[in-house]
């Protein structure tokens, strides 16, 4: 079987990462988990977070800390936790992060996830 056919699960992820990172990555999930109910979907790319209306976040450990995205209906930063940004629609910008350390994860970069909660719950549609 290939990569390609085979389901990636969220632990082929963490096996062979950092534990440091895995926690990091744990920490990004309560903060996402703490908006409200996610479906979580593991891809060979990463493990991406999906609301009632469509995907909004996604994230992985890496050899740097958590690399992941942010799907939110304006631009934000600068910011040195925003690495890229870029439109995806009209109404949407996806944020590209990178998460070193546990300071990086504080009331600003937890309300960009509720923002992006917020997307995934169809609120750039209206």
């Amino acid at each position: 079987m290939t990569d390609e056919q085979r389901a990636w699960t969220v632990d082929d992820h963490l096996r062979d990462a950092d534990p440091a990172h895995v926690e990091l990555w744990r920490q990004v999930v309560a903060l996402v988990e703490a908006c409200g109910p996610v479906e979580v979907h593991a891809h060979k790319t990463t493990v991406t977070f999906a609301g009632t209306r469509r995907g909004f976040a996604g994230a992985r450990p890496t050899r740097h800390g958590v690399d992941g995205f942010l799907d939110l209906q304006r631009e934000v930063g600068p910011d040195p936790r925003i690495v890229h940004v870029s439109p995806y629609t009209k109404r949407l910008f996806v944020h590209r992060f990178r998460i070193t350390s546990a300071a990086d994860l504080d009331d600003e970069f937890a309300g960009w996830v509720r923002e992006a909660y917020a997307v995934g719950a169809g609120a750039h549609l209206s």
